[in-house]
């Protein structure tokens, strides 16, 4: 399904297409590529979102949160925010599955630890609008590799929530 199969660095936006599959070719291309997904994930999987199958292309870029002005990192609105200022979009929520395809090469998290209650090391959090206000629902994907296992993980947290600086972020970007 994805040509692309790299890594994404903060000086190389990358071409990211999304869409024209449906629900199920999509499940099945994470299952065929070994994506493992929590349950969080299949919430944001579940969402109309992914009914949509027009296919585009993407320009898109990744960001540390302290790169975006927020030394000591930031809430999501603040991450958003920033990145907003800077020229940086959020992404359609279903660019998190087309993401975690295309960037199967992503570098191994340095731990195992999936779930911590902080934002987890070498991941990608792929900003998007959140699908609820409600803080029990997932807030939006992330993608990790972790014991040579691709991940696609839903997270979820509030409003109060800080990212830490070296925490990184996939916008969209019209920057070439």
């Amino acid at each position: 399904m994805m040509s692309m199969r790299g890594t994404v660095r903060p000086d190389a936006p990358i071409e990211l297409r999304i869409g024209g599959h449906t629900r199920r070719e999509l499940v099945d291309s994470l299952a065929s590529a070994g994506v493992r997904t929590n349950a969080f994930a299949e919430v944001l999987l579940a969402d109309p979102a992914f009914d949509r199958a027009e296919s585009r292309t993407l320009l898109v870029a990744a960001r540390e949160v302290r790169a975006l002005g927020l030394p000591d990192g930031g809430t999501l609105p603040e991450v958003f925010a920033a990145a907003s200022a800077d020229g940086f979009d959020l992404l359609p929520l279903e660019a998190g599955p087309y993401a975690r395809l295309a960037l199967l090469a992503q570098e191994a998290a340095p731990d195992s630890v999936l779930s911590t209650g902080r934002a987890p090391s070498a991941a990608i959090h792929v900003a998007s609008e959140p699908i609820s206000e409600d803080d029990e629902q997932p807030k939006g994907f992330y993608l990790r590799v972790v014991d040579g296992e691709p991940w696609l993980r839903g997270y979820r947290c509030d409003n109060a929530y800080a990212f830490p600086p070296e925490a990184v972020f996939l916008f969209a970007s019209g920057r070439r």
